[in-house]
């Protein structure tokens, strides 16, 4: 079989990363996985985040998927969990943090701003990313779970209520003078061209999902992952509650929170 590569996300918003990687790996089987009873994870303590990627691992390993790769396409899964969960399991493990580095080495203005759910934005993984790379350069932090739910809404229904996002942006107060803003929640990309529109000025806005992409072609040929067209699956969808509104065809999984080793 063809190496297969799983992406998670607590709802929809890894398929944006999920396409990067497919563009670059057309050859590999893929599956996605969301864990959408708990959407959004921004709101979501860590010790939660925690237990839910264990019992992901957990469903991979009992249900014997072979999952080569597993990309934790969610920025405050990965921010709050991705160490803990590398000492659970032998497969291999990408996660997402928000691109703060490239976005300070590309502003202009040296005002950036970070878009993100508040885990994140309150992660201490990003507030260490902003030390190091933000120096000099003042990094603006908004956060929303509003915007989360937009993302869904738009990718199942096609639709988008302009009053609601149009309130959620006021509500954020955007500073004007940034002239990049990271895109630190994979759900956001699927608002992009509708955020690039709230500006007077051109921002340019960023996401990890490229970054993402070679990370997991670099593991493919690290370990010499088998990828053949011939070998590959179809794209599986699995989530952990209905979504009525999908086209999308989609198993639906029972996930057993796993609780950490107290050493961890």
């Amino acid at each position: 079989m063809s190496a297969h590569i799983m992406v998670f996300d607590s709802g929809i918003g890894g398929t944006t990363v999920l396409e990067q990687i497919q563009q670059l790996i057309p050859e590999a089987t893929y599956s996605y996985f969301m864990d959408n009873a708990l959407l959004p994870y921004g709101a979501q303590p860590p010790q939660k985040i925690i237990q839910r990627l264990l019992a992901l691992i957990h469903f991979i390993e009992s249900s014997a998927l072979q999952v080569d790769i597993l990309v934790i396409a969610c920025n405050t899964a990965s921010t709050s969990a991705l160490n803990i969960i590398r000492r659970h399991t032998h497969i291999e493990i990408v996660g997402v943090v928000p691109a703060i580095k490239p976005a300070c080495l590309i502003s202009k203005t040296k005002h950036i701003g970070l878009i993100a759910t508040p885990a994140t934005v309150n992660s201490h993984y990003t507030k260490a990313l902003i030390k190091e790379h933000g120096k000099n350069t003042k990094v603006s932090l908004y956060a929303s779970t509003k915007l989360v739910e937009l993302a869904e809404t738009l990718f199942h229904t096609h639709s988008l209520s302009n009053y609601e996002f149009n309130e959620e942006i006021a509500a954020l107060n955007i500073a004007g003078d940034i002239d990049v803003l990271v895109l630190g929640c994979t759900h956001f990309p699927l608002l992009a061209n509708t955020l690039a529109m709230c500006f007077e000025k051109p921002v340019k806005l960023i996401d990890s999902g490229k970054a993402i992409a070679n990370r997991v072609s670099s593991l493919l040929m690290k370990h010499q992952l088998a990828l053949s067209i011939d070998t590959k699956k179809p794209l599986r969808y699995y989530a952990t509650a209905p979504i009525d509104a999908s086209q999308l065809s989609i198993e639906l999984i029972e996930l057993t929170d796993q609780t950490p080793d107290e050493s961890d």
